[in-house]
């Protein structure tokens, strides 16, 4: 029996906050297949190389993200594998998935690489591959656990203010939250914010104080997302 041609490939849904919208980096394809198409930037994999090698690797070729450290400033980990046999018009082809989020990331260097909203990637017809689902189970993954995670402040600069955090939450979710609830509940989060003593009047109005990330992994108690027809956090309990 034949042993069947196979190619693996590493795409990546990287989000970021611009101008108060969850952005993702498309790549503006300029050859066949999908000519004129959207897509996920990404790439084949070398044969000497480790996937999330290859996904550093192709953040900076392909995205146009090499100033950019994945250990630091870019929180990235692996998504999902897509493998159904016609998802590339080419060949066989499996692709492994990769999120990345990080505040306020740079242009890409690349000319073809455009930060664009989600929402429009989402609703534009004309999309390569598979990438309008990677896209948006990359991004359903990210508002999931911004509920249980303490991935939010990922899209923080180092040092943040409570509603700056809150804006991030609103942004991601698509969905206004009560301020004082918030607050309260970030902040009596375990381990989540820490206070740095210092405050800020970037905001306008009253000086608000600053916080970095603390060394939660797991929020406890959990946020999450609204009810339908409502303005506040539900709680679990």
């Amino acid at each position: 029996m034949p042993v069947p041609r196979l190619a693996v490939t590493v795409d990546l849904v990287v989000l970021t906050v611009r101008e108060q919208r969850l952005c993702a980096l498309m790549w503006r394809r300029d050859h066949d297949p999908y000519n004129g198409c959207w897509s996920l930037p990404g790439g084949f994999i070398q044969l000497d190389e480790d996937l999330p090698v290859a996904a550093s690797r192709l953040m900076a070729e392909r995205a146009g993200l090499a100033d950019t450290p994945v250990q630091g400033t870019l929180h990235l980990e692996q998504l999902a594998t897509y493998g159904y046999p016609d998802r590339d018009p080419r060949q066989r082809v499996v692709s492994v998935a990769y999120l990345g989020l990080a505040p306020d990331l740079p242009a890409s260097s690349r000319a073809q690489v455009l930060w664009t909203a989600v929402d429009d990637l989402i609703n534009h017809d004309r999309a390569a591959f598979d990438h309008r689902r990677i896209l948006c189970d990359g991004v359903e993954r990210a508002r999931a656990k911004l509920e249980y995670t303490s991935l939010a402040a990922a899209f923080c600069p180092p040092e943040f203010t409570v509603a700056e955090l809150r804006r991030v939450y609103e942004i991601v979710w698509g969905s206004p939250l009560d301020p004082r609830n918030f607050h309260r509940k970030v902040t009596g989060a375990d381990r989540f914010l820490i206070p740095t003593g210092r405050t800020t009047t970037r905001d306008g109005g009253r000086p608000a104080r600053l916080y970095t990330r603390g060394d939660a992994e797991q929020l406890r108690p959990p946020m999450l997302r609204l009810k339908p027809l409502t303005g506040h956090l539900v709680d679990r309990a």
